[in-house]
């Protein structure tokens, strides 16, 4: 992609549908000027920069739902990896002056940098229910012609069956963190906030999504962290093997998100593609152990359901789904929700103490 302009002109973004909504092109410029991904919203009001890098968005372009983005520009530190993990953006408004003392660049700037296109001016209160109403969707934006975004709408392969993590994952293995407990991280995409949050307690080596467990129970970890990630985890056959012999070990095991889903497949669990997913940093989840209403940041597209050997120990109060699994005869649990949060709220930051607790015996 090219660098050269954070403002276009004139773009439309097209669903797989023929929806069509008229916008201003920002960010990079891609080739032809034709984008496309599989079009998501996410509710979350602050946390633009982690969003866009966070690897979970691979394949996919982000619709952001408050209207108003950019507003405290972009810094070092909040970034979720080294690069967007996105296709691109949808915003109704990219805010042109940055006003935060921790800025160092403005977010239009640092979409251009990155790499990565995106489209402003959008109705995206019409694009929201439309996805709410429809599912998410394939799309394509830009500034090329209307019946070359169709086209490029309707042969997009949206998420489903698709190793996106492949694309994501850390190709050879390194350790962040330096806690007194021995951790072993698969990275499906991880997060940066997440090494944070292990590394008080833990030196974390982090490998490969492929990396076989033999190799892994070779270094005699404490514990085995399953790794957030992007898309669908009944494409990870390699993964879902490796957890399951983890777990035959007998081997404390926390797993977040997709590694959650992966979790709940190497226990015979059913994995399915929700209609719209989960984004955003505000979704009521019940602590079903006292009943007690944690609120959430969220990021998937597929849940899992009916996992045997597990009691559900969170349900998301909005549509029901497991957010939470324990086993009822080995040392592993795993939460679809963001406990690291990174955006959003850190109602849920007990569990990396009770991931803790495992390793330690003490649960």
């Amino acid at each position: 992609m090219s660098h050269d302009a954070s403002a276009g002109g004139t773009a439309l973004l097209v669903l797989a549908d023929g929806t069509t909504f008229e916008g201003e092109a920002i960010g990079a410029s891609p080739p032809a000027g034709v984008s496309g991904g599989e079009v998501v919203f996410t509710t979350a009001m602050a946390g633009y920069q982690e969003i866009i890098t966070d690897p979970s968005y691979a394949g996919q372009v982000v619709a952001f739902t408050y209207p108003h983005i950019g507003n405290y520009g972009v810094n070092a530190a909040d970034m979720e990896s080294a690069r967007p993990g996105c296709r691109g953006v949808v915003l109704r408004d990219l805010t042109r002056r940055r006003s935060s003392w921790r800025s160092s660049e403005d977010l239009g700037d640092f979409l251009v940098r990155t790499g990565t296109p995106g489209i402003a001016g959008i109705d995206t209160r019409r694009l929201t229910r439309h996805i709410r109403e429809a599912g998410a969707m394939p799309c394509a934006f830009g500034t090329a012609d209307p019946e070359v975004l169709r086209a490029a709408a309707a042969a997009e392969p949206g998420t489903s069956g698709i190793d996106l993590v492949a694309g994501v994952t850390t190709p050879e293995p390194y350790t962040a963190g330096d806690g007194p407990l021995r951790v072993v991280a698969y990275d499906f995409g991880i997060k940066a906030t997440i090494l944070r949050h292990l590394g008080v307690f833990a030196t974390v080596e982090v490998v490969p999504a492929s990396t076989p467990a033999a190799d892994v129970l070779a270094r005699q970890p404490d514990g085995v962290f399953l790794s957030n990630g992007p898309g669908d985890p009944a494409t990870l056959g390699y993964a879902i093997e490796a957890v399951r012999e983890v777990l035959e070990s007998g081997v404390p095991t926390f797993g977040i998100c997709l590694g959650h889903q992966l979790l709940g497949a190497a226990l015979g669990g059913t994995t399915y593609k929700l209609a719209f997913g989960h984004h955003g940093g505000n979704h009521p989840v019940r602590r079903l152990r006292d009943g007690t209403v944690e609120i959430t940041s969220q990021n998937h597209n597929f849940a899992v359901v009916d996992v045997p050997g597990t009691e559900v120990t969170h349900v998301n109060l909005n549509d029901g789904v497991v957010e939470g699994i324990r086993c009822t005869d080995r040392p592993a649990f795993g939460v679809q929700h963001h406990p690291e949060a990174g955006p959003g709220p850190h109602d849920a930051s007990y569990l990396f103490g009770e991931f803790a607790d495992l390793m330690l015996g003490s649960e």
